[in-house]
């Protein structure tokens, strides 16, 4: 995904407006805490305190997270989010410890007056106001946008919604004791407040910690790997899902994956196959983070396959030794044992005994490679990459083109055979005549013929090889002999 200056425009602004409510907020706890003695308001004033610097951290972090990867972050800075948090975590656990401390001490010695006046009461519900309207700001741009540190925070202001009602609960109660006469003993419910809201504090800490820390040690997101995997399973030709590895940074996942794919697939079907691999690895990490950036990184490794037949393992085995099979027949015997007789090209000036060496290793892989079959006939060609000098001579032959079409068409139907091409290597037409009377010379020849559209294939190349043998018989001189079969109207 391209670097979104919008994105990190609002991103930007959401975490700048947080900054300056924490400010606000901080200041006006410290004054009323310091007016009316409340240790359970100067703990709010604290905690305030750490959101500014949360705040803060996360704005700084927002900033620098959206960054684009460079030489050296070849992965980007979306760390720098979760460096942030983890050091949030940090401060908000070490505030809540003094708050801790300063409670229990207040309740062992009954230090501390607390003056519950009504500003107490309205500075809380300020504060609950203000964290109220910025955690829904936070939460609606992280979850739009993707971002762990906004979330992070929104979930940090929403936890002090709870806190302050904590406090407001423990000046209640103090006032209460002032007005009706109370037990003294009721006057310590500040401190209790302290202690209560330093639990919820701890508690957001130590969850922020674990995730900061997850993220930091790079441990596979909760339920991504599976999401990923199920997807995954439902792309047909995936032989095996050999390996998956997943991070976070930021809001951005990386996904490094191993499958293996049908060994005899081409170079194309394996880049499509790596594309819907990529797209169901994104669709699983959107199921978790709807707005999140993926990188996915896609290794394919050969496999046999299930649905591999004979004829493309015979295939893929030569080519993986450097050699070319082909005319490749596969004959089921006794027992359901398998045969296989084939072609195989090597290089023309190879000596025979390293060429027989060549045939002899392929056939010993493939025996060993399938159980199925217990015997391989090849045979060694050279292939002929010499262009030859021919002449087209078909119009020096009326008869004989005549006769191959009334041969072709006895075996492919009336009008079948047409556009018949002979060709020879001889010019001269007295030596062309010599020629075809003693029968000493070669006649290439290229025949048409037509076929019906649905007739498969099978069964047209038996025709094919039917209207060869008839014309080898007929013209024994015949060199090569091509026939192209089409359908009708082509």
């Amino acid at each position: 995904m391209p670097h979104n200056t919008a994105a990190q425009h609002e991103k930007t602004t959401a975490a700048l407006s947080s900054v300056a409510a924490a400010v606000g907020l901080t200041s006006l706890k410290i004054i009323v805490a310091l007016l009316t003695g409340s240790l359970g308001i100067l703990a709010e004033a604290a905690h305030s305190g750490l959101d500014l610097v949360a705040a803060l951290m996360t704005f700084f972090a927002v900033r620098v997270a959206d960054r684009p990867a460079d030489a050296t972050h070849n992965y980007g800075h979306g760390k720098v989010e979760n460096l942030s948090a983890f050091f949030e975590a940090g401060l908000l656990l070490i505030t809540a410890c003094w708050i801790i401390y300063e409670a229990i001490h207040r309740l062992m010695t009954h230090e501390g007056n607390v003056d519950a006046s009504i500003w107490a009461f309205v500075v809380m519900l300020v504060s609950i106001s203000v964290d109220f309207t910025r955690s829904r700001l936070l939460m609606r741009v992280a979850r739009k946008l993707g971002s762990q540190a906004l979330e992070a925070d929104a979930l940090h202001f929403s936890t002090d919604i709870w806190s302050s009602s904590v406090v407001i609960g423990g000046l209640l109660v103090v006032r209460l004791t002032h007005i009706f006469q109370l037990p003294a003993w009721f006057g310590q419910a500040d401190a209790i407040a302290a202690l209560g809201v330093s639990g919820i504090v701890i508690w957001v800490g130590l969850q922020l910690a674990k995730e900061t820390i997850d993220a930091l040690l790079d441990r596979a997101p909760e339920d991504l790997t599976s999401q990923i995997r199920q997807r995954m399973q439902s792309i047909p030709n995936i032989t095996e899902i050999r390996r998956m590895r997943v991070r976070r940074a930021g809001n951005k996942f990386f996904a490094d994956i191993i499958i293996a794919a049908p060994r005899t697939f081409t170079f194309e079907q394996i880049h499509e196959l790596t594309e819907q691999v990529e797209r169901a690895a994104m669709d699983g990490a959107r199921s978790v983070s709807p707005q999140a950036d993926v990188d996915v990184v896609v290794h394919v490794e050969p496999a046999p396959s299930p649905q591999e037949t004979v004829t493309e393992q015979i295939h893929y085995l030569a080519e993986l030794q450097g050699v070319h099979a082909h005319d490749i027949h596969v004959r089921e015997v006794a027992n359901g044992q398998l045969e296989a007789d084939f072609d195989i090209e090597v290089q023309a000036d190879m000596h025979l005994s390293d060429a027989h060496a060549v045939a002899t290793r392929l056939e010993q892989t493939l025996l060993q490679g399938n159980k199925q079959i217990y015997r391989v006939t090849t045979h060694l060609e050279a292939p002929n990459t010499n262009v030859v000098r021919r002449q087209d001579v078909t119009a020096q032959y009326p008869e004989m083109e005549v006769e191959i079409t009334r041969i072709a068409n006895s075996i492919a139907g009336t009008g079948s055979a047409h556009d018949i091409h002979l060709y020879c290597s001889r010019p001269s037409t007295s030596e062309l005549t010599q020629q075809v009377t003693t029968k000493t010379s070669e006649l290439d020849l290229v025949l048409h013929t037509i076929f019906a559209a649905d007739e498969p294939l099978s069964q047209v190349h038996i025709h094919a090889e039917e209207i060869k043998r008839a014309l080898r018989d007929a013209y024994p001189y015949l060199g090569s002999v091509v026939i192209h079969t089409e359908p009708p109207n082509t």
